[in-house]
């Protein structure tokens, strides 16, 4: 049963410590849905995962010699760019074993967040959308403008290429791939697709992604009794 700071930490961050599960492995389940939001603020009637709450739950997987590992469930239709690669970079310099799935969406910024973990998996029916670097609000129409796009651009592929092997130029063709996308550019990926592009690393769901987590968090163990 979850204690009150337990469940409120639920209810307000989607997070929870996972400790009952008979292998003495505590696990921070993290879960980022919605819309990731940065520094700006999203509608109330908009679900959100946010920014400033991430990080801080993040640097408390390194720091916190109680946590074996990370499980990061994924449900997004993307968000701030810039806040969203903060989030994965952080997650990709996390020193203790990390496995993400995507369950339902992981469009967008939601792409580096999704492959930024130690093993990736994703749902049979599951879809990941990778399309060009877009801007709401208004935008300056000035040579400036596009290279300040293409410059955020080339820093998520260059992310995704890093922590996937999908070479940058397959990459940016799924982007601005035509015809896929109603009224929009880009490529839809759904489930094993993502699999076979090298985006992710395996199909599957909560039993098979915590099962390659345990036996990481054990390895990861072994390792460190060796050497002492």
């Amino acid at each position: 049963m979850l204690m009150n700071t337990q469940l409120e930490s639920l209810l307000e961050l989607g997070e929870v410590l996972l400790e009952n599960n008979g292998t003495g492995h505590h696990i921070l389940f993290l879960s980022v849905i919605g819309e990731i939001e940065g520094h700006h603020l999203s509608s109330d009637r908009i679900k959100t995962t946010k920014y400033e709450h991430l990080l801080p739950l993040l640097t408390q997987v390194q720091d916190n010699q109680e946590i074996d590992g990370l499980f990061l469930l994924i449900n997004t239709v993307g968000g701030d760019c810039s806040c969203g690669l903060a989030a994965a970079e952080m997650i990709a310099s996390i020193k203790k074993p990390t496995v993400s799935l995507v369950i339902g969406d992981s469009h967008s910024i939601g792409v580096p967040l999704s492959v930024a973990a130690d093993r990736t998996f994703i749902a049979p029916t599951a879809t990941m959308i990778l399309h060009p670097v877009r801007l709401n609000g208004t935008i300056i129409g000035a040579p400036q403008t596009f290279e300040y796009f293409r410059l955020i651009q080339d820093r998520i592929v260059t992310f995704v290429e890093a922590h996937t092997g999908v070479a940058k130029s397959r990459l940016e063709r799924m982007m601005i791939r035509q015809g896929m996308m109603v009224k929009d550019l880009g490529t839809i990926l759904v489930g094993k697709m993502a699999v076979e592009e090298g985006i992710i690393d395996e199909v599957g769901g909560v039993s098979e992604a915590l099962f390659w987590l345990h036996q990481e968090i054990e390895r990861s163990r072994k390792k460190r009794q060796e050497k002492k």
